[in-house]
């Protein structure tokens, strides 16, 4: 493909900053009349959000660990066609990945996308040493192109200025900017990461501050110049796909998208849209019963926080429970996994939801599960073979508190928590429901069982 100008942002560790100026650049660019289409490294949510928000359109997840090479090769290449330039942000260090090897890591992505680097390095309590810390990251692997430097915690003045020399004269490298510490306030925390942008009552000033911090601390021009010299990437071909006439063949998938479950993947959607789909935004919040659908799907997100008004909207719950009992298709993810269930405690309240599947959440102050996930699908289910590999990722706060009386489960647990540390994907009928979040670039099996569950019940209710 043409070499699209492109820029990878990373940094020395995790919580300097990444996102706050990978923001501030995407909008910086962005008033400039540039198109900066935007990537996250890993399988995160949150931020993904956020830099779709600063760049105006999707933000794709690009992750070795659940995806193939060439998966990622033909995403990039695909969302990057109507663009002027792309930035990816990584997570945590610039070579951190699952293991001492970094195999997953940002940095092998961006050697495997021919894409510069630019890397945020902490001057807290710290000068030339800095210098010594980028020169480590320069030889750790020369294969990675780290082009350019951002000073974060910088003190201006005589510190910044030491700072950029021990740097220049131990690598050659390149100062594109100097921020010093900022004011905590303008993106929230939650959890890990930022705050969904959903939930931010002022995202455009929050996006507008970040820009501002970009303009004033960073050389945008010297950024630009560096993305521009990416070289041009070999793209590998598609495989041939199934053509859907989208009259006779094409199915509804309702997918519930509001402030409780925000987390889908932009290709999950467009898998499901390839197959033949057409995808339908549900409220579970506002619309008072479901609409006529042939599926659904409900993403992860914070029903914790939306319990109250999840369980008032009764209409909604009992409408759902029917559909489920009628049989229709149905695939949950983690935060859907819960709403599928009779009730979640938080704090000392118990909320009832849909009461679809017989098991009980509590809501604890701690993570139950955090990482990459490996299941293999064992158990009987509506929507995968037995044999099939996921690979994914898991992230809750929630637990099942009646683990002694659960339904069926369809997936074995190689890597990972799930629902009892052995097992994930609770069955029912044609419902499906785990704390797994898997991503259709890795499980391209998924978007075609889903519709194809999805036309089986159309014609069973055509039939009826």
């Amino acid at each position: 493909m043409p070499a699209v100008p492109r820029l990878a942002i990373s940094a020395t560790r995790g919580g300097l900053g990444k996102t706050t100026l990978s923001l501030g650049i995407i909008a910086a660019w962005r008033k400039k009349g540039r198109r900066v289409g935007v990537f996250k490294k890993g399988p995160d949510f949150i931020d993904a959000g956020w830099l779709g928000v600063a760049a105006g359109r999707p933000c794709y997840n690009l992750d070795l660990f659940i995806m193939e090479k060439e998966s990622i090769l033909r995403s990039f290449s695909d969302h990057t066609i109507a663009v002027d330039a792309a930035v990816i942000e990584g997570n945590r260090g610039l070579y951190d990945g699952v293991d001492e090897s970094g195999t997953y890591s940002t940095a092998r992505l961006t050697k495997l996308l021919k894409m510069p680097v630019v890397l945020i390095v902490d001057c807290t309590k710290a000068s030339s040493t800095v210098g010594a810390v980028v020169l480590g990251c320069q030889k750790y692997d020369p294969e990675v192109d780290i082009r350019g430097i951002i000073l974060n915690n910088v003190l201006p003045g005589r510190h910044e200025s030491v700072v950029r020399k021990a740097i220049e004269q131990a690598t050659g490298l390149l100062v594109v900017g100097a921020v010093p510490r900022q004011r905590k306030g303008e993106f929230p925390e939650r959890h890990m990461g930022l705050t969904p942008f959903h939930e931010h009552p002022e995202v455009d000033q929050a996006i507008s501050a970040a820009a501002i911090v970009a303009e004033k601390y960073l050389d945008l021009d010297a950024m630009w110049n560096i993305a521009c010299s990416a070289s041009e990437l070999e793209i590998p071909e598609r495989p041939a796909a199934a053509v859907f006439d989208r009259g006779e063949d094409q199915v509804t998938v309702g997918v519930i998208k509001d402030t409780a479950f925000q987390f889908y993947y932009p290709d999950n959607l467009e898998a499901l849209e390839r197959q033949g789909a057409r995808i339908l935004e549900i409220n579970a919040l506002r619309d008072r019963t479901l609409p006529e659908i042939d599926a659904l799907y409900i993403g992860g997100g914070f029903p914790e926080t939306q319990a109250a008004e999840l369980a008032a909207n009764d209409g909604f719950c009992r409408a759902l429970r029917a559909a489920a009992e009628n049989g229709l298709p149905i695939y949950a993810e983690c935060g859907g996994l819960i709403y599928l269930g009779r009730n979640l405690k938080v704090d000392e309240r118990t909320y009832p939801m849909t009461s679809v599947l017989p098991v009980d959440f509590v809501l604890e102050k701690r993570p139950q599960a955090h990482g990459y996930t490996i299941l293999e699908v064992r158990g009987p289910n509506p929507f995968l073979e037995k044999g099939v590999v996921i690979r994914g990722h898991e992230f809750h706060y929630s637990r099942i508190a009646n683990l002694d009386d659960l339904p069926p489960m369809a997936y074995y647990m190689e890597r990972g928590a799930g629902i009892n540390s052995t097992e994930d994907g609770l069955v029912y009928k044609n419902v499906l429901a785990c704390y797994t979040h898997l991503h259709a670039l890795g499980t391209p099996q998924w978007a075609e069982a889903m519709v194809g569950k999805a036309r089986e019940y159309r014609t069973r209710k055509q039939e009826a």
